[in-house]
């Protein structure tokens, strides 16, 4: 996989692992991409399929068992320096799924999202750290005076701005926004995915997207990974996965996306993910490049065959 001069983040060979009754489950395996500065880098599959585990493991919630995370060339699992973690909690934040779940609903608003920069002390004032708060709200479109309200007086999506302002006010560099509208109402989702592409167009941001809602992935992302199982299948340019799907499990996800017209949704194929189609006993899979930047989990044969289609 070719390195660009202008990547962000790398993830080599991330195989995470977690202990349960019997053994070890292994949610993430030898899992391989680039984000580059200032895009939306999509990753998309189906609940359980590994995603969000990606994410955590990048902000170190969850410990990686094999590979390397490398942020702006410096790895940043496992043991590391004291001064670079720091940097890490600071330039990589997250946002979660659950607006609510995600706030502590006992504090207000302003403690919420002025806790990043009280904890690195980034503030030299009092009055600093209150205009810090009220230019954070203001950035995502709420009003200063909501600084002084709990989470529970506001709407679903007031309170994903409030995430999503806990998160600028650090000034971080790659947000992982993890489901960030799955959990708001079909009405509110467009505004939030529109504040987000103003945002980081306007502040230089760069996203990794996890989504298991292609429609949604397609509209704000450059690049899509597909991941299935732990493991991804498959990495292309958005327009040219959506034109020109390689890999059967990709298929199969695309084959699913509602159409909004009901005479087209009711004539439209779903097509069922068998993993037997796959013949795997004598040619075993590997992570390949068929086409310019897109890449596929595949054998020798299919690779020929995906070559093939990509060449018609």
């Amino acid at each position: 996989m070719s390195e660009p001069s202008d990547m962000l983040l790398e993830v080599k060979n991330l195989t995470v692992d977690f202990r349960v009754k019997g053994g070890r489950f292994t949610a993430v395996k030898n899992v391989s991409f680039f984000i580059r500065t200032g895009e939306t880098f999509g990753l998309v599959g189906e609940s359980g399929s590994g995603k969000t585990t990606i994410g955590r493991a990048i902000v170190r919630i969850a410990p990686a068992s094999a590979g390397d995370i490398l942020f702006k060339g410096r790895k940043i699992n496992g043991k590391i320096a004291q001064e670079l973690d720091a940097e890490v909690v600071q330039k990589i934040q997250m946002i979660f799924q659950d607006p609510m779940a995600s706030l502590n609903e006992r504090a207000k608003v302003d403690y919420i999202v002025s806790e990043g920069i009280m904890n690195f002390r980034t503030h030299r004032s009092e009055k600093e750290r209150v205009a810090l708060v009220h230019k954070a709200l203001m950035d995502v479109g709420l009003l200063p005076e909501f600084a002084s309200r709990f989470p529970h007086e506001f709407s679903g999506g007031q309170r994903q701005r409030i995430g999503i302002a806990r998160s600028l006010i650090m000034e971080p560099e790659l947000v992982i926004c993890d489901e960030p509208i799955s959990s708001l109402d079909v009405s509110i989702r467009a505004q939030v995915l529109n504040l987000m592409s103003e945002l980081q167009k306007r502040k230089g941001l760069t996203y990794l997207f996890i989504s298991h809602d292609l429609s949604v992935v397609r509209f704000i992302t450059d690049r899509i990974a597909v991941i299935n199982k732990g493991e991804l299948v498959e990495l292309a340019a958005t327009e040219e996965l959506f034109g020109r799907p390689l890999h059967p499990y990709t298929r199969a996800l695309l084959s699913a996306i509602p159409f909004p017209d009901p005479i087209l949704e009711r004539r439209k194929k779903l097509v069922v993910y068998d993993p037997a189609c796959h013949e795997y006993s004598n040619d075993r899979p590997a992570w390949m490049e068929i086409g310019r930047g897109h890449f596929v989990l595949a054998n020798q044969a299919e690779a020929a065959e995906y070559r093939r289609i990509l060449a018609g």
